[in-house]
């Protein structure tokens, strides 16, 4: 509420069925570059900074994150900490605010979970606990095993033998689960479906790609082929393109056009296709990308692809809002999305808005008619085949969706569960996984319950 989080806290919110706050995921990092990151703090975007830079930082950070486990332990039975990377990088130990730092900052006790999918489990653990210090080992109270698969008769002995080592209890062993469909943080679908008869949708897996989750609906669609494209790949024939949001835009834009895959896009818009972009991709799409700050790498202005007549200057400062209304060709049709970004585009391409959006409190309704209420919102081209956008979620409501489809000459069955649904239907599986194959007994004794 009233900032930006990682996805991952958000859905964490949602399982626990409890709205999501800042204080969920006090410090965010978002990588800009392979050396420095966007650092947003409660919320808010706090600076720019280099990975030597941001260990600097960290320092003063600990107490806002203290503060915020604080808050929250007052409101909540019980507060669930995630860390980030590993508690034995002994690299980053010194000001820790992830792991075993903050572990030590608010006095809670640590279970260590290791994905034996990856293999060599038993020595992530004992070497884990062999690089903590040992009043960081005395915290950790027990071993979660996660990914499984196979026969655990076969894996009992060794879990014994890591028991009696360790004097530490399993206190689980999860199954792999396979066609969970959550959201992700950063990870892209690891492969397509096998093809189906329907239309193609292509989707370039940019290296500082952001918001992939706004495709994750149309993954759902039994009938429809969607294609996340990559590094060395050949870019196929599809009947819509879909340029994501992106955490550098014009390094990306450079990586897109060092794949050969621009005059595949002309071709593409040559043969009637349609293009679709959002946030970012919108960007990308229009003439010039200014970034006077070096906000996402150097200062200075770069070419867009040229095809709407706009422009882009990037600012220090982030918007963030829920939007409602409906789309300008189809004005039956409501809208609801969510714009986070820091830059503003203008030009003239802007004079054909893609939707009308209402300029009050999203959660106040009025009918379409009422122009007087809303304001434009992206752009329809004059030649009906590129749509630019800041909203992100168009896709995860079934009547958006169909109508975005169908403007681009795609149908798909409605028969499919919307995003929600089948959210809510993933995480009951995973509660009644963890709660069949894990000792419920002894973490609620832990957890103090």
């Amino acid at each position: 509420a009233g900032g930006e989080i990682g996805r991952a806290q958000e859905l964490q919110a949602i399982a626990c069925g409890i709205p999501s706050h800042v204080d969920m995921n006090p410090v965010l990092l978002k990588p800009v570059t392979d050396q420095g990151a966007q650092v947003i703090v409660l919320g808010k975007v706090a600076a720019h900074l280099k990975a030597g830079a941001y260990q600097n930082y960290k320092a003063e950070l600990l107490p806002i994150v203290v503060a915020a486990h604080e808050r929250l332990a007052q409101q909540h039975q019980v507060v669930l900490v995630e860390g980030a990377g590993s508690p034995a990088e002994i690299n980053l130990r010194e000001n820790d605010i992830a792991n075993m730092g903050f572990a030590e900052a608010v006095d809670c006790p640590v279970l260590l979970v290791a994905d034996i999918d990856r293999g060599g489990v038993f020595a992530h653990l004992i070497g884990t606990l062999a690089l903590l210090a040992p009043a960081e080992r005395a915290r950790v109270k027990g071993f979660i095993i996660n990914r499984f698969r196979g026969d655990l008769t076969l894996l009992k002995p060794g879990l014994d033998w890591l028991e009696r080592e360790t004097g530490l209890p399993v206190l689980g062993v999860l199954p792999y689960l396979t066609d969970l469909f959550l959201d992700a943080e950063d990870a892209l679908p690891k492969a397509d479906r096998p093809p189906v008869s329907g239309g193609h949708i292509v989707v370039p897996a940019f290296p500082r790609i952001s918001n992939a989750t706004d495709f994750d609906a149309l993954r759902l669609l039994p009938d429809l082929n969607l294609h996340f494209i990559g590094a060395g790949q050949s870019f196929p024939a599809s009947d819509l393109i879909c340029l994501p949001g992106s955490k550098a835009v014009a390094s990306d834009l450079d990586w897109f056009r060092a794949q050969g895959w621009e005059s595949k896009l002309h071709q593409h818009l040559r043969y009637g296709g349609k293009v679709i972009g959002i946030c970012g991709g919108l960007q990308m799409l229009g003439k010039i990308l200014h970034d006077p700050l070096g906000l996402e790498g150097s200062a200075g202005s770069s070419p867009g692809l040229g095809l709407l007549d706009l422009e882009t200057t990037l600012g220090p400062h982030k918007i963030l809002r829920h939007r409602t209304g409906y789309c300008t060709w189809a004005p039956e049709v409501p809208v609801e999305g969510y714009e986070i970004h820091a830059g503003i585009s203008h030009g003239p391409a802007l004079k054909r808005p893609a939707f009308l959006l209402s300029k009050n409190d999203p959660t106040v309704t009025d009918p379409p008619s009422n122009f007087s209420q809303r304001e434009g919102e992206g752009t329809l081209s004059e030649d009906d085949q590129l749509l630019g956008t800041y909203l992100h979620g168009l896709f995860d409501h079934p009547e958006t969706r169909g109508t975005l489809l169908n403007w681009a000459g795609l149908t798909s069955s409605e028969t499919a569960p919307s995003r929600q649904e089948r959210r809510h239907s993933d995480l009951e599986r995973l509660a009644d996984l963890i709660a069949a194959h894990c000792d419920t007994i002894r973490l609620n004794a832990l957890l103090g319950m």
